[in-house]
């Protein structure tokens, strides 16, 4: 039997006066009530209510077994409270996967505040550019650039990645600048393994979208790499925003194409699907998408 249904059936009885009204208050009929206290009786092996057609009292036994499950009854709930409390506040461990990129310079300048917000909170962060299977590799959040394929997956959209055409004041010097996309094929383009459009570079101008198909002498699958070579002069890099910020800022590159704006990719914030969703799950995602979330 459930000993705990019956101390908390027995307890109700006493406390309300009947299995009638114990069984209004705990949601059962007065039927079950009793059973739940014959039940509890039997595992004893004592009588703890006296039960006429008319009333009902205590015996001894029953007098001293009531105030012993009161405080029983008392630390469960004690208990019941401290677990509420414990799921309520985000504790533990989240793995989160990103793209190099965004992850090196957008998530990890944020990651500190999340952090001092979620004391109890450790994160795991895995940065890569390849698509991971977030089920398979026990990720809990996925940042992903482009559409989300996944079925089954819960995602949630985060501004587009910004792009930037740009190079280095050297090899500007030595090639000249391109006037229009078309010019590109006759110059020396960096090129990122992971692009999605390949050897396509897309662009919105001020008769619309074109598209131009370049060759690159330098094809790498990281793009901190690419910036390291379109700093030496080697070409023209097509990166995001958050890569070639600094360096732009800097004067070491030189913004290509201004009439021209690279087209933009969508990112969204994947994760799967649970009605009981952890506390420590749902802070990350509401962090995620105050700081990332588009307009």
């Amino acid at each position: 039997m459930d000993r705990l249904s019956g101390m908390e059936a027995f307890a109700k009885a006493v406390e309300t006066g009947s299995f009638s009204s114990a069984g209004a208050t705990l949601g059962l009929s007065p039927q079950a009530v009793g059973k739940q206290v014959r039940l509890l009786e039997e595992h004893l092996g004592v009588r703890l209510i006296h039960r006429t057609t008319r009333r009902q009292s205590l015996t001894e036994a029953g007098r001293e077994l009531y105030e012993r499950v009161r405080i029983i009854l008392a630390e469960v709930e004690a208990v019941e409270a401290v677990a509420a409390h414990s799921q309520a506040v985000p504790r533990g461990r989240i793995r989160v996967n990103a793209p190099v990129t965004f992850g090196a310079h957008d998530l990890a300048r944020v990651l500190p505040a999340y952090l001092a917000a979620y004391p109890q909170v450790d994160v795991e962060l895995t940065l890569s550019d390849r698509k991971v299977d977030l089920i398979e590799e026990g990720d809990e959040v996925v940042f992903r650039v482009g559409p989300p394929a996944e079925g089954g997956l819960v995602a949630r959209p985060l501004r587009p990645m910004e792009f930037a055409l740009c190079a280095a004041p050297s090899y500007l010097a030595a090639r000249g600048a391109p006037r229009v996309p078309a010019d590109l094929r006759q110059h020396e383009c960096l090129g990122f393994s992971y692009m999605a459009t390949g050897d396509q570079w897309r662009f919105v101008g001020p008769e619309g979208p074109e598209t131009v198909e370049v060759s690159y002498r330098l094809l790498v699958n990281n793009g901190q790499a690419l910036l390291t070579a379109a700093l030496a002069g080697l070409g023209l890099l097509l990166q995001p925003v958050a890569l070639t910020r600094d360096a732009v800022a800097a004067g070491q590159l030189v913004p290509v194409l201004p009439a021209y704006r690279p087209v933009s990719r969508p990112m969204h914030l994947l994760y799967a699907p649970d009605r009981r969703i952890t506390p420590k799950l749902r802070s990350f995602i509401d962090f995620a998408l105050a700081r990332f979330a588009g307009p």
